[in-house]
């Protein structure tokens, strides 16, 4: 089983993932079609796997004139907001349960993603959830201040 996720740079905002059985490309495609929908992004960054350098993703994303950005060979840094998603979704969920089924894992992982977006804190958002500062319920005050 696969996940691909889109994630909010900023707030750490989930903002649409998909599951597959596979390594086509589709699913990939499908999601960035509805994270499109949901939130127009200006710039999109991914690691260079082969789905993000596919000319049909590339195109895809080029028809919607949002920039790509990729990360260097072997620097997850460079993308380092969902890296430490699945950091944490490996190390608070996955790891922590014995899924029976398919259908089990992706319930469990589809409960983390909404526990993450709504109701876990987090501390570079100054202990608000992603979902506030994504929504702009809350807004952030300036570290200037």
């Amino acid at each position: 089983m696969y996940l691909f996720a889109i994630i909010d740079w900023y707030s750490r905002f989930i903002i649409d993932r998909q599951f597959d059985q596979t390594l086509e490309i589709g699913f990939v495609l499908e999601t960035m079609k509805r994270a499109r929908l949901l939130q127009r992004p200006h710039i999109v960054n991914s690691d260079q796997g082969s789905h993000f350098t596919s000319p049909k993703y590339i195109k895809l994303l080029i028809k919607h004139e949002v920039l790509i950005s990729m990360d260097g060979k072997g620097r997850a840094t460079d993308n380092i907001a969902i890296e430490r998603f699945w950091r944490s979704l490996k190390y608070n969920e996955i790891y922590l349960q014995d899924y029976q089924s398919p259908r089990k894992t992706r319930q469990g992982i589809e409960r983390y993603i909404h526990l993450h977006n709504r109701y876990l804190p987090h501390q570079s958002l100054r202990n608000l959830t992603p979902e506030a500062v994504y929504t702009r319920t809350v807004l952030l005050p300036s570290t200037s201040e």
